[in-house]
This record gives structure tokens, sequence and C-alpha cells, in this order.
């Protein structure tokens, strides 16, 4: 540990420079300031640091050249600010993780967020990195366990797989986000909270994911009341610190909420630059940000970890068509739908499974267990269609032989959408296969699962 620790610091000094440029402040336009003296030196995306007299040093970022001068949007409020107040070019934006930050609470630049003192590593990355190269990528690997019948069935997550999660707020996101992180089986978990409020931060921490969570975890998160600059960057961040484990050969689990606050976090700073709103007030960028940051996770390369991804997405009145769950939901392999709806009437998690899909199927199931998926979902999907009619009584029993099956099974199929599974996937599958029997349906016991569709060991 002290070794690594003077390594660190050896690296930290071998990095510093004599020379700085320095520029003033020319003048402030709204939420921009502009810094002459710098144009030549500074690059877009760089850090820039402004000093204010009689206040604290303000950071910010880079957001335009122009006629000799640099737009800088600040990360904290412009009150102070005066002509010729002095800008520095603190050089690009990166991040440095460490194997010391598992368990700890970080802002998204790379400063501890828990009150204990903190160290970075010796390899900066690239907050904007790149995915790993297409046609190197490994397959999707063997499906996990959860913690949750209804993953380790109708929707399985497999290692390497991003994943979807829609919802409305107050419906349970969090708390199966944090179940998640608890149960599903990874080497560490990364957590991005995106623009939560300021109490929920030490609740989510604590209570939400506990300290079983927070061995294997690294939480970065940046506070609703923190600039776009800061929130936009969280995920970023999180993204880095996933890839400097996932580099290491370990299986990554990343939980990211919300995608939905990046994107308006991103909308304020492409707007503030000039970007004019095309996509239901979203700039015609978003769609690009939003797919950038999601093709990084994934699976790795070969002799590499991977990155297993969940991102959360609020949908107000449960509007899947709004952009960035459209966006969202064409770059992923699969996506999970919560209802209030179902919610309100005690169910947890309110998975509506009728409009959730996992793309790691039929690959990761045998074909026994595909035969009970299909067969458990149409008997749902019959209910759904005449549930009204069923409820007002409207529907005699005898006249639909098939809605009579799907009848007497749904109570059933609702109560294992809700179980907490202790044991493993085959344990939810042989409870599924003795509820199928129990209304008739004859599907042969399921044999163990095959591997998902590349054909991936754990090892690999």
């Amino acid at each position: 540990m002290q070794t690594r620790g003077i390594t660190e610091l050896r690296q930290k000094i071998a990095g510093l420079s004599a020379i700085q440029a320095v520029g003033r402040v020319a003048e402030v336009e709204g939420t921009l300031v502009w810094v002459k003296g710098i144009s030549g030196d500074a690059r877009i995306g760089d850090r820039l640091c402004l000093y204010r007299r009689g206040a604290a040093p303000l950071g910010g970022e880079a957001l335009m050249i122009r006629d000799g001068k640099v737009a800088m949007l600040p990360e904290g409020s412009i009150e102070g600010v005066t002509l010729e107040d002095r800008v520095a070019v603190l050089g690009r934006n990166t991040l440095a993780p460490t194997d010391s930050w598992i368990g700890r609470v970080i802002d998204p630049f790379g400063r501890p967020l828990d009150g204990a003192p903190m160290s970075s590593g010796s390899d900066a990355r690239e907050l904007r990195g790149d995915p790993p190269e297409p046609s190197q990528r490994m397959p999707l690997g063997q499906r996990l366990e959860t913690g949750h019948a209804v993953f380790n069935t109708f929707l399985p997550i497999a290692r390497g797989q991003r994943l979807g999660l829609f919802a409305g707020s107050g419906v349970g996101k969090s708390s199966l986000l944090a179940s998640l992180a608890r149960k599903i089986e990874a080497d560490v978990v990364v957590v991005s909270l995106v623009g939560e409020r300021g109490r929920e931060l030490r609740e989510f921490v604590d209570e939400t994911l506990g300290a079983e969570g927070m061995q294997r975890s690294v939480v970065v998160a940046a506070t609703s009341d923190r600039s776009p600059l800061v929130r936009r960057r969280c995920p970023l961040a999180a993204m880095a610190v996933a890839e400097h484990f996932r580099d290491q050969g370990a299986h990554v689990l990343l939980l990211v909420d919300s995608i939905t606050r990046f994107a308006e976090a991103h909308r304020e700073v492409a707007i503030a630059s000039g970007e004019l709103p095309a996509l239901r007030g979203y700039p015609p960028s978003t769609a690009h940000q939003i797919m950038s940051l999601c093709e990084r996770a994934g699976p790795g390369t070969s002799g590499a970890g991977d990155i297993t991804a969940i991102f959360s997405v609020l949908v107000a009145g449960s509007d899947m068509e709004e952009p960035v769950a459209d966006i969202l939901r064409g770059v992923l392999d699969g996506h999970v739908v919560m209802d209030r709806k179902i919610a309100e009437r005690g169910r947890y998690p309110a998975i509506d499974l009728l409009r959730s899909v996992s793309r790691s199927l039929p690959g990761c199931a045998s074909a026994e267990e595909n035969q009970m998926l299909t067969a458990a979902r149409r008997l749902m999907g019959s209910y759904a269609e005449s549930e009204m009619m069923v409820r007002a009584g409207l529907y005699k029993e005898g006249t639909d032989a098939a809605l009579d099956q799907a009848i007497r099974a749904w109570p059933d199929l609702d109560d294992f959408l809700s179980l907490s599974e202790s044991g493993n996937s085959q344990d939810s599958f042989s409870r599924l296969h003795l509820l199928l029997r129990k209304v008739g349906v004859q599907i042969a016991s399921p044999k163990p699962a095959i591997k998902s569709g590349g054909a991936r060991d754990k090892s690999a």
C-alpha cells in the first residue's frame, strides 16, 4: 500500500508543469464567461479555473473558441466574477481510478464525498473513451444470477448485456437497482447517481444499498444542485471507473440512474453553446451522447472483462416514445418497463412483463425453458386482453378454454413475478414449471440452461 502511494505521488509530480497558460475575463454573457489570451492553448473540452477576487476559485470547461476568445461554462454560480479576473488552463478532462476506490462515494472528479481521504491512480483516463473494437468484442456471456425470479426466467441478464429500466418516479426503480447491485453476480459494482436529491444520496448508500452492497461498489454522485457540466460528467466518470476494472479482467456491473437526467444536463450545456433544440426540446447531439455512452459498456475483448450495464430512464406518464426512451431503447439489449398501476396494487418489483423484453433470449435458456416462458407469456397475454371483461363479471367460465386457463394461472404468475429468489435460476424455473403444470400446461421438466448467444464460458 505504501509503495503504491509513493508511485502515485511520483506520477503526479512528473505530470506537473512549470508553465501554465493564463488568460483574463473579457466579458460575461449569460452563463458564459469569455476569456482572452488562451485561445492558442485551450482546447474544446479542457478544464479551466477562474480565480475570483475574494471568492473561491471557479472551475469550468472550454465550450467554444471564437475571435481569439474562449467561452468558459462555469461549474457553479458566476457571482463575483469581474473583468480581468485570471483564468488558468488545467488541461484535459480525465479521471484516474484506482482499486482503492471500492467501497467509496466520490464525485465526478474523483474527490471523496464520504469524508475520508483518498488517492487517485497513476493512469489517467479520458472521460470520453473509445469502446472496444466491434470486431474484437466477445459475445454475451452466461446468464447471471440476480436474486429475482422474474430476471432469472422471463428477463434474463447475461454477462456483458446492456439493459434499460424504464419507470416513472416513485415506482420502486431505485430500490430495484439497489437490490440488483447487492445480488447480481459481479466482481465490482459501479453506481452513477445523476441529479439525485442531496438527502437521497446518504439514504441510498446507507440504507438502500447498505454495507453489503458497498463492500464491492464505487458510487459516483452528482446531486441536483450541481451545475449541468458536473451532472453530465457523472455517468462519463462512472463509465471510466468501470472501464478501469474491466481492463483488469473483472466483471463489472454498471448502474446509471438516470440517463434522463444525463440528457437534461447535456441539453443545458448544448443550448449554452448555441445548439438549437429539435427533439421535443432536446438538441440533435443528444442521441449521439447517449449512444456513445452506452456503446462503451458491454462485452470486452479477449483477455479483458465485461461491463454489464443497467441504464434507468424516467418516463413521465409511461410515455415510451419520448426522445430519451426512444433513443435508448434502440441501442440496448433489452428493456424493462415498470408500471405505476402495478406498484399501486402492491406488487414489487412493479414490472410490466408484457411490455418488457430481454434480447439475451432465447440464447441463454434451454429449449424446455424457452417453451415454459412462451407458455407463461401466452397465458398472461390472454388474461391482459380480457382483464376488463373478467373483472366486470361479463365473462362466463367455459366460454373459452384458453382464457379459463389464463384466469386460473394469473394470480400465481403475478405472485411469481414478485418473488425474491434465494436459490439459482434453476430453482426459479422449477417453480415456474410447477405453476404451469398446476393449470394443465404440460411441458417437459427444465434442463440446465445452455450458454448465451456466443457460448462463452465465465472464464473466457
